[in-house]
C-alpha cells in the first residue's frame, strides 16, 4: 500500500491535520449550538417579561378608568352640593330680610 515510509508520514500527517479540523470545526459548531441556547433562553425571558408588562398595562388601564369615573362621580356630587349651599344660604338670607354678599370666586355674587 505505502511504498515508502515517507509516504505513510505524509498520509499520517494529512490525517492529523483533518482530525485537527474536525477537533476545530465541532468546537466552533458547539459554540454556535451555546450561543443559539442562550438566545432562545434569552428570548424567552424578554417575551416574558414582555407579557407581564403587558398584563400589567392592562391592570393599570382598568384601574385608571375606575378612577377617572370616580372622579367625575366626585366633581358632579361637588357641583350638587354646591348648588344646594348656595341655595340654602340664598334662603337664609330671605329669612332674615338681608342682601346676600357676594362670594369668593364669583364675580359679582353670582351664584
Amino acid at each position: 500500500m505505502f511504498q515508502h515510509e515517507s509516504e505513510l508520514q505524509v498520509t499520517i500527517s494529512s490525517f492529523e491535520s483533518a482530525l485537527n479540523l474536525l477537533d476545530a470545526s465541532l468546537g466552533q459548531l458547539e459554540a454556535a449550538a451555546q450561543r443559539k441556547l442562550d438566545l432562545e433562553r434569552s428570548r424567552g425571558n424578554l417575551e416574558t417579561e414582555l407579557a407581564i408588562m403587558q398584563d400589567d398595562r392592562a391592570r393599570l388601564a382598568t384601574d385608571l378608568d375606575g378612577a377617572l369615573s370616580r372622579l367625575k362621580q366626585v366633581e358632579v356630587a361637588a357641583g350638587h352640593a354646591v348648588q344646594r349651599l348656595d341655595r340654602a344660604m340664598l334662603a337664609i338670607h330671605s329669612a332674615l330680610g338681608a342682601e346676600p354678599a357676594p362670594q369668593a370666586g364669583r364675580p359679582n355674587g353670582e351664584h
